[in-house]
């Protein structure tokens, strides 16, 4: 049996002390967030914008105007704004044009001029937009004002191709974006600063983390500069000139602020079989027993013919059916106690249960009181 040497004992505890330092660092920078992405100003934000509009130039994929009759009424209505009249009651074939809906969002503080990027979608029958031009479509907000006119080619991320009867697609072929295709035509005036104040709205409500806020902002700017309201408002008080304020709120955003310790929580979702947990979950000591249940049915057909030849017997098809249960043996699985969600994951896996299995086996243990967290299915 060989001893270590002095030095390398040394060298040894010198790399277990740098790990250790690393990971308190670690974990402490991880708490640490700008404020950010935690929160956001009162005020400050983006207005949903949606529009009606044609795609022309498709490659005979558009709407079938037999099934969609708004469609030939649109472009009626287009050409007649041209100065073209259409006869009434002509039946117009066109197999090039798709109605649309166009949606954004118009930002905070957007200008005239500024553009943005437009999602389409077909709202008819028609089976691709790809190689389409939206024409021009006024963008409308929540009070029916025009606030963007959106125009241009529609970028498609789909393919697909069709012969003989049959047919192959690669992701949505009835939608697609038009990057800078939108062009502000007024702004949406926007106030986050009122009697000197502003208020800054945490994402997800947490008095820990409110209180956070508060006090990383009067120790940056001096006591009673900002007060917590409630577990997701938080009260800052703002210089009065306008100039200031712009330069004082950049400064608030990248505040460092630590993060208070999350609800433990685990989400399942029913129809995946998705688990989900976040690190502050906790299980107690149990044993869990789980077994699979499968039924299998094994159906097969067996032609039964005369045993003698040029008889007057007729041949027949019998179903021979097979029904079949079985059952795993489920053996008792012990479950440590775990505090840490390395932990929680292993003694998991040490059951061996499926995503599926876990559903029933997260379930059970949280009504057993084993499972420190709280249950949310989706």
């Amino acid at each position: 049996m060989t001893h270590p040497t002095p030095i390398s004992a040394l060298l040894s505890l010198f790399a277990r002390v740098c790990v250790a330092v690393g990971l308190v660092a670690g974990a402490g920078a991880a708490q640490a967030e700008r404020l950010k992405d935690l929160a956001t100003i009162q005020g400050v934000r983006g207005n949903q914008l949606i529009g009606y509009g044609l795609v022309v130039g498709l490659d005979g994929s558009g709407d079938q105007v037999r099934q969609t009759p708004f469609t030939q009424q649109s472009l009626t209505n287009m050409l007649s704004q041209l100065g073209i009249t259409v006869p009434a009651g002509s039946n117009m074939q066109l197999k090039n044009v798709a109605a649309v809906m166009v949606t954004t969002t118009l930002p905070a503080f957007a200008r005239p001029g500024q553009t943005l990027d437009v999602v389409v979608s077909s709202m008819g029958n028609a089976k691709s937009l790809r190689g389409g031009t939206l024409l021009m479509t006024p963008m409308k907000g929540a009070d029916s004002q025009v606030y963007a006119i959106a125009q241009g080619n529609i970028l498609v991320g789909g393919a697909g191709a069709s012969a003989g009867g049959s047919s192959v697609q690669i992701n949505q072929l009835n939608g697609g974006r038009i990057s800078a295709g939108a062009i502000v035509e007024r702004g949406v005036p926007t106030t986050f600063s009122r009697d000197g104040y502003i208020h800054v709205e945490l994402n997800n409500t947490d008095f820990g983390t409110a209180q956070n806020v508060a006090t990383a902002l009067n120790k940056k700017f001096g006591q009673g500069t900002a007060t917590a309201l409630d577990g997701r408002v938080v009260q800052v008080r703002t210089p009065m000139e306008q100039a200031s304020q712009a330069r004082f709120l950049s400064l608030v955003e990248d505040l460092q602020v630590a993060r208070a310790p999350t609800v433990a929580k685990v989400i399942i979702n029913a129809r995946t079989g998705s688990v989900v947990m976040n690190r502050t979950v906790m299980i107690e000591e149990a044993a869990v027993a789980h077994g699979n249940l499968s039924v299998i049915i094994n159906r097969q057909n067996q032609v039964s013919q005369p045993d003698t030849p040029f008889t007057e017997g007729q041949t027949v098809v019998v179903p021979n059916t097979q029904i079949e249960v079985r059952q795993d043996n489920g053996s008792l699985q012990r479950v440590s106690t775990s505090a840490n969600l390395a932990d929680v994951v292993k003694g998991l896996n040490a059951l061996g249960a499926t995503p599926q299995d876990l559903l029933a086996i997260l379930q059970a243990m949280k009504t057993a009181g084993a499972l420190r967290a709280e249950l949310e299915i989706i």
